[in-house]
This record gives C-alpha cells, sequence and structure tokens, in this order.
C-alpha cells in the first residue's frame, strides 16, 4: 500500500512562458506519485508539415524542437463531427512544444488524451525536455520526480490551451488527461491519494486524472469523485466492467454532499481495436467460415452495446436526482481508435462510432483518416440488432467477453508499467551522461 511519506508545499506553474524559467522545489508523497510543480522554459516551436504514404501533405503537424509559428486554419470534419452530432473530436498525443497543439484546435480538437505511452515516447525521442530535466537533476531531484515535473508541465501548458472551450462550453469540455502511476493499478487507496495529489500539483480547472478501470480502482474512482475531482476512467474492455465504472461515478457523485454536482465531471474511456487485435487471433485459432466471418466486427459491435447501457444507466429517477443538482452524463469515450490491421478501413473505429455526448480521442493516423475521407452521421446505434446479434454469435463459438476483457486490462495495466520504467531508466541513463545522477 502506499503511504505518504514527505509533505511539502506545493506551487504550480500558471501560465505557458516562453521567455524564462524558474523551478519549484518540494517534496511529495514519493512511495505514489512522486510530482512537483514547477514552472519550466517552453522553447519555441518550427511546425513541419508530415506526408503519409500516398505523399499527400498532413493535416496535422509533428512535435519537434525549433522556432516557427502555425498556419491559417480551415474547417474540417472535426467541426461537424461536434456540431452536427454531438461528438468531441481529442487528440491522443502530447509532447513538447505543446504550442504544437494550436493547429489541431483550430481544426476542431477539443480535448487532449496522455497515457505513460505517450510521455514514454515524447520525453525519451526528444530534446525539448533536457534544459528542465537539467536543471531539475542538477537541484538534487531523484529521477522519478524529475519525470514528473516534466509531466505536470506538459499538462498545465496544455490545459492553459484548452480553457477557451472550457469556459465556452461550462466544464462540459476542453479537458486534458494526466494518468496517475502505472504503479498503482492494484492499489486502491494508494490510487486515491495519487490521485488528489496529482489534482492538487497541477491545478488546473480542466484536468482529468486518469485512473485505470481495474478492480481495485473501483472504489477508487468514486472516492475521487466523491472529493470533487473530474475523473477520466481508463481501460476499460468489456461491458461488466464499464457498468462497475458507472455505478462508481454515480456513487461518488452522491456521496460528495455537494450542491452543485456541474463542475464534477468525468469521461469513461472505452477501449477499442485492441479488442478485435486479441478478438480475431481467437476467431482464427477457431478457424470456422462463421468464426472468421465475425473477424473485425467484435470491437464495434461492443462499443454500439456500451452505448446502449449509457442510455439507460443515465436515466430514471436516480440520474434525474442528480441532475437536479446539475450532474452532468459520464460521457462515453472512445479510446484505441488507430487501427492495427491494415486490411481494414483506416476510420473503422471512428466513423462506426459516433454519437451525441460521447468523446472520440484520436491518434494522428485516425484524426487525419478521419478529416481526409470521413463521414460525419450519427452511427452508433443505426443498427443495435446487428451489434446484439455479433455479440452472441461470438459467446456461441465460446468466447467469453469478460474473460477477453481481463486480458486485455491485464496487457494494458503491464504495457503502462513497461513504458513508465522503461522511460524512468532512459532519463536516468541520460542523467549519467550528463554527469547528473541523482542521490
Amino acid at each position: 500500500m502506499a503511504t505518504i511519506s514527505n509533505l511539502a508545499n506545493l506551487t504550480t506553474a500558471t501560465s505557458i512562458n516562453s521567455r524564462s524559467s524558474s523551478y519549484s522545489s518540494s517534496v511529495l508523497p514519493r512511495s505514489f506519485v512522486n510530482l512537483r510543480s514547477l514552472n519550466a522554459k517552453l522553447s519555441s516551436s518550427q511546425l513541419s508539415l508530415r506526408y503519409n504514404h500516398q505523399s499527400r501533405p498532413s493535416l496535422f503537424v509533428r512535435c519537434s524542437v525549433s522556432g516557427g509559428n502555425g498556419s491559417a486554419a480551415k474547417r474540417t470534419t472535426l467541426h461537424d463531427l461536434y456540431e452536427k452530432e454531438g461528438q468531441s473530436p481529442w487528440y491522443d498525443n502530447l509532447c513538447r512544444p505543446v504550442t504544437d497543439l494550436l493547429p489541431f484546435i483550430a481544426r476542431g480538437v477539443r480535448g487532449v488524451t496522455s497515457n505513460p505511452a505517450i510521455f514514454q515516447k515524447a520525453i525519451s525521442t526528444s530534446n525539448a525536455y533536457n534544459d528542465q530535466f537539467r536543471t531539475l537533476v542538477e537541484s538534487g531531484k531523484d529521477i522519478e520526480s524529475a519525470y514528473w515535473e516534466l509531466v505536470v508541465k506538459d499538462i498545465q501548458d496544455a490545459c492553459k490551451l484548452f480553457e477557451p472551450i472550457y469556459d465556452q462550453t461550462e466544464g462540459a469540455d476542453g479537458y486534458v488527461s494526466v494518468e496517475v502511476s502505472p504503479r498503482l493499478a492494484d492499489d486502491t487507496q494508494g490510487t486515491v491519494e495519487a490521485s488528489k495529489y496529482l489534482h492538487k500539483v497541477v491545478n488546473r480547472r480542466n484536468v482529468y486524472i486518469k485512473i485505470p478501470a481495474t478492480a481495485p480502482c473501483i472504489p477508487s474512482i468514486r472516492d475521487v469523485i466523491a472529493s470533487g475531482i473530474s475523473v477520466n476512467v481508463t481501460l476499460i474492455f468489456s461491458i461488466a466492467r464499464y457498468e462497475a465504472v458507472i455505478d462508481a461515478y454515480l456513487d461518488g457523485l452522491e456521496a460528495s454532499g455537494l450542491d452543485d454536482l456541474s463542475r464534477v465531471t468525468s469521461v469513461a474511456s472505452f477501449f477499442v481495436s485492441r479488442v478485435d487485435t486479441l478478438m480475431d487471433k481467437m476467431l482464427e485459432q477457431i478457424g470456422t467460415p462463421e468464426a472468421l466471418e465475425l473477424r473485425g466486427k467484435a470491437a464495434v459491435a461492443q462499443a454500439a452495446l456500451a452505448y446502449k447501457l449509457y442510455q439507460k444507466k443515465f436515466s430514471g429517477p436516480r440520474w434525474e436526482a442528480l441532475v437536479k443538482k446539475g450532474a452532468k452524463k459520464q460521457r462515453l469515450l472512445w479510446a484505441s481508435t488507430s487501427v492495427k490491421n491494415p486490411a481494414y478501413s483506416d476510420t473503422l473505429y471512428v466513423a462506426p462510432l459516433i454519437g451525441p455526448d460521447t468523446v472520440s480521442t484520436m491518434p494522428d493516423q485516425a484524426l487525419e483518416a478521419f478529416i481526409d475521407h470521413g463521414t460525419v452521421k450519427r452511427t452508433i446505434d443505426a443498427n443495435v440488432s446487428e451489434a446484439e446479434g455479433i455479440y452472441s454469435a461470438l459467446e456461441k463459438l465460446g468466447i467469453d467477453w469478460n474473460k477477453v476483457g481481463q486480458q486485455l486490462e491485464e496487457e494494458g495495466v503491464d504495457s503502462f508499467k513497461n513504458c513508465f520504467e522503461s522511460l524512468l531508466g532512459t532519463l536516468q541513463d541520460k542523467a549519467n551522461t550528463l554527469k547528473l545522477t541523482s542521490h
């Protein structure tokens, strides 16, 4: 279990500052989160076009480390997605300089998600973090504490960019998500403590604290919501676990004691493409014509049924009582939307999942594909009976949806843990190379 070993005052950055830097030092409960607040130098950006396999200019920019600025924005299908169908397009990526997000926002992106894998890639492959990292380690910070300061700075600065959307929607959109340490996936109380500290040190109205939907963290979600903190529940792979997540949100709202619930919001991140990746392998092992015909259909079918459950749970007397106090629905967020199988449509995990009061968070490939040739129309509940048929057909083949969900959850947690540990190792090597080994 995580315990608080050291407590200290926390100070946070208040804005993106490209000309000066000052790093605060403090000691946090290192056993579970190792966060410190910071003010850091943000390098200006060079926004460069990336080309896809068809040599077509990318509609988005890549993170880079030298000077420059963005180009004029154009209206895209992402604007239509939100304005016509009520789905918020978010970007599943974050790196320095965060000002590289500005063209994304101009083209219709309304929020950002991050995770340990995203930060592992961002920090280990870029020199944009070197100056702050050097300053932190020279000041005596250990490697993990330095890591969290790098992360917090990015989250704070990204939150600043999305604040106008947050204000325009009265807290319904414009969020940036940051995940608690993946080491805490089986630690109920440690996750609660880490969430509260992460929320405190980021100190932004539009931050979502990401908590995994593991069984030990379901009570954590309830307690964090009850404390008035907005949450992005991540790594949801099954209908059964999704219902437990909804109940945790409702229980938390009811337990909060708040008269105004309008600023306590949540999204439930339901993972999509990873389901097909595993299911397709299982179906190929079965090998019958019926099984092979179901390849590439499981993930979207389960997502459609999740939306049906969402509609059911956020209606009726219990929910209406919370609405009277200003409660907002916990929106379904479609995650893992990139297509892993090149034989499938590159919008497979976006186009069939369009519906009101939902979020689709997309990495570059999915964003570019949908902007280029995506169709904006409500699809999520267009054929629920077909989705139910696919779901049942998979069960008849001997596939246990809950076991599939559990395996994917374990793989997801392990993947994030590995990314986290790998990055800490990379940072330690960097410190050693700079002869800045922390003590």
